[in-house]
């Protein structure tokens, strides 16, 4: 998870679903080998696996993420200086993320940036409160991001949804 490739990666396989190295790689602009040992990597920490039933022959490889979702709390690695990393790189992507957003919303039609929404807010909150508001926001994250999508005629483009709750000083 600290790397950026492996973040990035994981993003793209959420997102379009199982893929091979040589899709992925055409979508991160990297190499085919390169991809190949990120994929290992991962599967050895158990966040994507291979795909077999979805391999047209023995020479093609397919990969899934093993959970639609990743959330995770600095707490559950303490003193790991990886997950400090970790914790780092998710934050600088989310940055990114917001950035590109305002550097390419003018090419967005109207409604769409309308749509887009920052918000932040100040609560005084128990550990308890936290933890459920944690329970409660990531329950409403995924019911968007796990159900079918309607054949409704909507139009509908990827949204990157984060949130951040830390204890904090205004």
């Amino acid at each position: 998870m600290s790397h950026p490739l492996r973040r990035r990666l994981l993003d793209v396989l959420r997102v379009d679903g199982p893929s091979t190295a040589s899709v992925l790689a055409d979508k991160t602009g990297q190499a085919v080998g390169n991809i190949s040992h990120h994929l290992k990597v991962l599967a050895a920490s158990e966040l994507v696996e291979e795909a077999p039933e979805l391999a047209r022959d023995r020479r093609e490889r397919w990969w899934r993420m093993v959970s639609g979702r990743l959330n995770w709390s600095p707490s559950d690695f303490p003193d790991d200086p990886v997950a400090e990393a970790a914790e780092s790189l998710v934050l600088d992507r989310q940055t990114a993320m917001a950035r590109q957003w305002f550097a390419e919303r003018d090419g967005y039609p109207e409604p769409w940036r309308r749509a887009a929404f920052t918000a932040d807010h100040w609560a005084r909150l128990s550990v308890a409160e936290l933890a459920e508001l944690e329970e409660r926001i990531l329950a409403l994250l995924a019911s968007l991001t796990d159900r079918e999508i309607p054949d409704d005629g909507q139009e509908r483009k990827t949204v990157f949804l984060t949130v951040r709750a830390v204890p904090g000083r205004p």
